[in-house]
């Protein structure tokens, strides 16, 4: 029984080969630290970093790729951009349907640090009108930080219409894009993104333990962490220059070369075409699955309005047991459960039942998609 993976909203499963060999190659034949002397093995690595930045800032349209500094992953850059923008007695705002990523930091700093904290409701399909953003500002607002699109639902919210009410206001607008990098265009000017947060190992094809962080220029934000950095080393004081301020210690260079391949990989191929054909798929699996009776489908009907990720549960059968059959007797890869996502469940009213959430890739085929149709099919009829 062949392995049909669905679960690129965890990780995309498999990397272009591209990305492989990058990576076996920078451990095989480079190996250096960055930044650290001026050794060729060091001056490769660095090279590696920079190409990697420029890449990065050629997919979302950032003038200046010194301000992209290199986190592990995007946990650790939402945390930077919270815990380096944020103040005690700052209002942020955000939207009811948050990963974890962001909504622990905040609900910790709301209860330690101080700050206020706004979810503004979003639709049972998980949607977002912006007008509820506007009303939630208050004369403390400092931030808007939202995610692009939903790991539960795959809703794409309204991030340009968001951008224009941050502007208004005189708001940082900061961007989970974790779900969207590499698979949806994004553009920090058009946009209005201040701050734009992502991985590197789901859309953009590389490696887990990568990520980053853009921060637009003249932003002033504090550092997370301090230590070396290979620059100004006979100072104590970090240093306060992008990228440095924001990567201290040694990077994960290995990954981060293969995450440029996968970068390469996209712009190779082209955004555009990489999400007509997850769109098609997505579209194929939702309209096999909404011709099953039994089945629960979540978030929005309409394939332009979110990601390739559909959610759904069979009446009457746990999702948790609905995952692990569609493992165990088709070899289908699904996730179950609340998604690191419990706001949003409670958004959509599944926080009691969690969810199965199938998630497609650029590397799926429509045969997979016709097994997933036939397996949900027919474990829907044994629960009659």
């Amino acid at each position: 029984m062949r392995t049909v993976y669905m679960d690129n909203a965890a990780t995309t499963f498999p990397k272009p080969e591209e990305v492989y060999q990058a990576v076996d190659y920078f451990g095989r034949n480079l190996g250096g630290n960055p930044g650290r002397g001026s050794n060729k093995a060091t001056l490769q690595a660095g090279s590696i970093l920079m190409d990697c930045r420029e890449a990065l800032a050629d997919l979302f349209n950032i003038a200046d790729s010194s301000h992209i500094a290199f986190t592990f992953n995007i946990t650790e850059a939402i945390n930077i951009a919270l815990k380096g923008l944020l103040n005690p007695g700052d209002h942020v705002i955000s939207s009811s349907m948050e990963h974890n990523a962001v909504a622990r930091p905040l609900h910790a700093m709301q209860q330690c640090f101080g700050i206020e904290w706004t979810m503004a409701p979003c639709a049972g399909d998980g949607s977002m009108d912006p007008n509820e953003v506007r009303k939630a500002i208050r004369p403390n607002s400092k931030m808007i930080c939202v995610l692009h699109a939903s790991n539960l639902t795959g809703t794409i919210m309204p991030i340009a219409e968001i951008g224009k009410i941050a502007r208004e206001h005189e708001l940082l607008l900061v961007v989970d894009a974790a779900q969207t990098a590499g698979v949806i265009p994004i553009d920090v000017e058009k946009q209005y993104i201040d701050v734009l947060t992502f991985t590197g190992h789901k859309g953009l094809l590389g490696p887990q333990g990568t990520g980053g962080i853009y921060v637009q220029p003249g932003l002033a934000i504090k550092s997370l962490k301090q230590g070396g950095t290979g620059s100004l080393s006979e100072n104590l004081e970090h240093p306060t220059f992008m990228p440095d301020l924001l990567e201290s210690g040694t990077h994960n260079t290995p990954g981060i070369a293969g995450l440029l391949a996968g970068v390469n990989y996209i712009k190779q191929e082209g955004i555009e075409k990489i999400h007509k054909h997850e769109q098609r798929l997505s579209r194929m699996l939702m309209n096999g699955l909404q011709s099953i009776p039994q089945v629960e489908l979540y978030g929005p009907v309409d394939i332009d309005r979110k990601t390739a990720v559909i959610s759904f549960n069979i009446k009457g059968m746990d999702c948790g047991e609905l995952s692990m059959s569609l493992d165990h007797y088709y070899g289908i890869v699904s996730r179950s459960g609340l998604h690191c996502a419990p706001l949003a469940h409670q958004t959509i009213g599944t926080y009691e039942t969690g969810a199965c959430r199938l998630s497609l890739g650029y590397f799926n085929r429509e045969e997979d998609i016709e097994l997933a149709i036939r397996a949900v099919d027919e474990l829907a009829v044994k629960q009659l």
